[in-house]
């Protein structure tokens, strides 16, 4: 099973962009879902999570209030709808996926993973 993330691209700070991830086979089951980003010379850093319910989610800190994470079940296909870029958000953003119930904030949590899509976001 693949994740295929898509919807990244160039913008301009204060912009949005809405980042999709469906895996290959719709029939793949995961108990949740997430997104990382990683950002050149940094480590990858969590970004946010949903179970595959949709009742629980969990956003990072850091974009608390700007970035939102959903999921279109039918789709079997999670969104993270990003709001108000700044530069700082620059990197290739991850989707990922566990198919056991574990923590959400490490990427030791998770058994599969998209290939990235990337953000730049310029001043």
């Amino acid at each position: 099973v693949q994740l295929q993330a898509s919807g990244g691209g160039s913008v301009q700070a204060g912009a949005s962009l809405r980042l999709s991830c469906a895996p290959s086979e719709p029939s793949f089951s995961s108990y949740a879902l997430g997104w990382f980003r990683q950002a050149p010379g940094k480590e990858r850093e969590f970004v946010a999570a949903i179970s595959v319910t949709g009742y629980s989610t969990h956003v990072a800190d850091s974009v608390k209030g700007r970035f939102t994470i959903s999921i279109d079940r039918a789709k079997n296909t999670i969104f993270l709808q990003m709001n108000s870029l700044q530069p700082e958000d620059t990197a290739v953003y991850f989707c990922a996926a566990q198919t056991l119930p574990r923590g959400l904030k490490f990427y030791s949590d998770y058994d599969y993973w998209g290939q990235g899509t990337e953000v730049t976001v310029s001043s």
